[in-house]
């Protein structure tokens, strides 16, 4: 099973058919409105606007499992994200990474180590995984590392469709 067979929410209701992004790159990051991290979305948003004429979608997945730092909405996410970002990459619904009740997607993403060798549970909002037009993860990226860091910028261009 790939990701493109998962099936995950939009955050604007239906689904967030991920099948539509096979042959693309993937930059998966999940997001939170209230965290010391927040400011990401600046940069995700322009990574999204610079690589996506190279094949690159960011991919914005909204989690509450940290600090209960995500605690709106759909709408009020959307909203938000909007407002104080300008948010034009796709979101999905809100969904647990991490524990009992992880969602599938993140049940594969999980399973790929960091650049450190280390796999398993999401340390914490804003963790970032790029994942290739073939479906496969490429890297991952722990949250404090941002958006426009040569590593994350290094590992996207690696995947991007020729």
């Amino acid at each position: 099973m790939s990701i493109y067979d998962v099936k995950i929410g939009s955050l604007q209701g239906g689904e967030a058919d991920l099948a539509q992004y096979r042959g693309r790159a993937l930059l998966i990051v999940n997001v939170a409105s209230q965290c010391g991290l927040t400011p990401q979305y600046t940069g995700l948003q322009k990574l999204a606007t610079e690589y996506e004429r190279r094949g690159l979608v960011v991919l914005g997945v909204p989690c509450n499992q940290f600090g209960g730092q995500e605690p709106g909405t759909a709408d009020e996410i959307a909203e938000f994200c909007d407002a104080n970002y300008g948010v034009t990459f796709p979101m999905t619904e809100k969904v647990d990474v991490n524990g009992p009740n992880r969602h599938p997607l993140y049940q594969q993403l999980t399973a790929t180590a960091d650049a450190g060798g280390e796999a398993g549970d999401v340390q914490w909002n804003f963790e970032k995984f790029v994942v290739g037009p073939d479906g496969a993860v490429a890297a991952r990226v722990r949250p404090r590392t941002t958006p426009d860091s040569p590593e994350l910028i290094a590992a996207v261009e690696a995947v991007l469709p020729a």
